[in-house]
């Protein structure tokens, strides 16, 4: 099994802060499901991975009886998702002409990498109650 091979995350939710990760982490709690923490597309390159580990390590504090799963996007560019697996992110989504060397590296650092970003919501485009709206989303999308 390679790196881009895992299966796929749970249903997936864009984080944008941690208001936004606590947000999907207590609709998740309240039904009791798993979810993915999925950062913005590209945000390895503008956030960087300090503050995505920082954001995900801070709600998964609060909220310890939530099975989720953290992903930065690192786009297309290799230098982010090397940095991102450096800083321990342990899973990274990244769609570069060089991602069979990534995930190869990934792989030596116990890291895995995606290709495909999966299909989430996006709270930067959510006005109003988060906790709602992430609790409907993944009952939605329960598997």
């Amino acid at each position: 099994m390679t790196s881009r091979e895992i299966l796929p995350p749970p249903p997936a939710i864009v984080i944008h802060s941690l208001a936004d990760a606590e947000a999907a982490l207590v609709a998740a709690s309240a039904l009791g499901v798993s979810v993915t923490l999925i950062s913005a597309p590209g945000a390895a390159g503008y956030a960087g991975p300090a503050w995505f580990r920082a954001v995900v390590e801070k709600a998964r504090g609060g909220h310890p009886d939530v099975a989720a799963t953290a992903i930065l996007d690192c786009g297309d560019m290799p230098g982010h998702a090397l940095a991102a697996l450096r800083a321990g992110v342990r899973i990274v989504r990244f769609a570069g002409p060089t991602a069979d060397k990534i995930a190869d590296i990934a792989r030596q650092y116990g890291a895995a990498v995606f290709a495909e970003r999966p299909e989430a919501l996006d709270l930067d485009g959510v006005a109003g109650d988060r906790v709602a709206a992430c609790r409907k989303w993944l009952e939605g999308h329960r598997t």
